[in-house]
C-alpha cells in the first residue's frame, strides 16, 4: 500500500496551521473560558510585539495610552469585549456619539495587528489586541502591571446604536452610571476604580463646557467645580468649536497614579460623572465618596483593585471556542 504523506506547501504555512491547532486546543482545555497562558504555545512573542507598538506610540504621544484603554473599555461595553468598534461600515461604533471625533488609536492597532500578522497569521484576536494594548497602555504610563486573560474571538457585527444607549456618558448622573455598570455584571466599586483609568487622557470642552458658566463670568455654574479650574477652562474653551482638550487629571495628565481621586475631594474633577463620585448626592454617593476617599489615601489599593476590575471588564460576554473568527483585518470580518 502507497504510504500518504502530509506536507505543507512552505514551511510558513505549516506553521501557521500549527499554531491555530495549537490556539483551539488551548481554547478546548479552557472550555470556553479566558485564560493567562492562551498563546504560549502558538504566539508566544504576542504580548512584547503589542507592547512594543505600544510603547513606541507612547514615546511619539504620552495620550496614546489612554486612547487604547478606552478603546478597550468601549469595546467591552457593546456586544462584550470582541473587538466590534474596530469595524467599519454602515453600522459603526465609530460614528456612535460617544466614539465620534474621540476614539482613536485605531492606526496603532493597525500596526499591532500587522505584525502579529507577519509573526503569527490568524492567531490573535483582535478583541486580545485591544485587551493586551490596553493593559501596556497602564502599564507603560506608570500603572499597575496585572495579568491579561486572552482567548476572545472577534465579532461578526458592530453595534452603533448599542453604543449609543450603553456607554456611560460623562452627563449622566452616578446612578445611572451604576446601572449601566451593573448590566454588564459590574457593580459600584468597578465604577469607581475603572472612572480611575482618567487618571490619564484628556477631554474636550464639548464635554465639560456646561459646568461653566457664561464666558464672560469668572466663576462655574456648576458648584462642585473648583473655580479657579473653572476660570482655567472658560479661558481654555473661550472662542473655540468645542474640540479643545484639557487634561482629565488636572496636574498630572500623563502619569497614571492616584492624583485622580486627589482632585475629586478639592473639587477638581473635569467631568460631571468624575465629580460626581464624590460630590454626588444620589443613592450611590455613600459607597462611592468612601472609595474615593480610600483610593485617594492609597495609590496601592487603587492599583489593586484596577487590575482585578480590568479583568472582570475584559471578561465580559466574550466570544472563545469557535464562535466568531479571527479577522485578518480588524476593521472588516473576513
Amino acid at each position: 500500500m502507497e504510504r500518504k504523506s502530509f506536507s505543507c506547501r512552505d514551511t510558513a504555512s505549516c506553521l501557521a496551521l500549527l499554531a491555530v491547532a495549537l490556539c483551539l486546543g488551548a481554547a478546548t482545555v479552557a472550555r470556553g473560558q479566558l485564560t493567562d497562558d492562551f498563546y504560549d504555545d502558538c504566539c508566544p512573542q504576542a504580548e512584547n510585539i503589542v507592547r512594543a507598538r505600544v510603547s513606541a506610540a507612547m514615546k511619539a504621544e504620552p495620550r496614546m495610552g489612554a486612547s487604547l484603554l478606552r478603546l478597550h473599555f468601549h469595546d467591552c461595553f457593546v456586544n462584550g469585549c470582541d473587538g466590534s468598534i474596530l469595524l467599519d461600515g454602515n453600522n459603526t461604533e465609530k460614528l456612535a456619539g460617544p466614539n465620534l471625533n474621540s476614539a482613536r488609536g485605531f492606526d496603532v492597532v493597525d500596526a499591532i495587528k500587522a505584525d502579529l500578522e507577519k509573526a503569527c497569521p490568524g492567531v490573535v484576536s483582535c478583541a486580545d489586541i485591544l485587551a493586551i494594548a490596553a493593559k501596556y497602555g497602564v502599564l507603560l504610563s506608570g500603572g499597575p502591571d496585572y495579568d491579561v486573560l486572552l482567548g476572545r474571538r472577534d465579532g461578526l457585527v458592530a453595534n452603533q446604536s448599542g453604543a449609543n444607549s450603553n456607554l456611560p456618558s460623562p452627563f449622566d448622573p452616578i446612578s445611572t452610571i451604576t446601572k449601566k455598570f451593573s448590566d454588564v455584571g459590574l457593580n459600584t466599586t468597578d465604577v469607581v476604580v475603572l472612572s480611575g483609568g482618567h487618571t490619564i487622557g484628556r477631554a474636550r470642552c464639548v464635554l465639560f463646557s456646561g459646568r461653566l458658566a457664561n464666558f464672560s463670568a469668572t466663576s462655574s455654574v456648576d458648584p462642585t467645580l473648583n473655580a479657579s479650574l473653572a476660570s482655567s477652562l472658560q479661558a481654555l474653551c473661550r472662542g473655540g468649536d468645542g474640540n479643545q482638550t484639557a487634561a482629565l487629571d488636572d496636574g498630572s495628565a500623563d502619569a497614571f497614579d492616584n492624583h485622580y481621586y486627589q482632585n475629586l475631594l478639592g473639587q477638581r474633577g473635569l467631568l460631571s460623572s468624575d465629580q460626581g463620585l464624590f460630590s454626588s448626592t444620589d443613592g450611590s454617593a455613600a459607597t462611592t465618596r468612601a472609595l474615593v476617599q480610600a483610593y485617594s489615601a492609597s495609590s496601592e489599593r487603587f492599583f489593586c483593585d484596577f487590575g482585578r476590575s480590568m479583568l472582570k471588564m475584559g471578561n465580559i460576554l466574550p466570544l472563545t471556542g469557535s464562535a466568531g473568527q479571527i479577522r485578518s483585518n480588524c476593521r472588516a470580518i473576513n
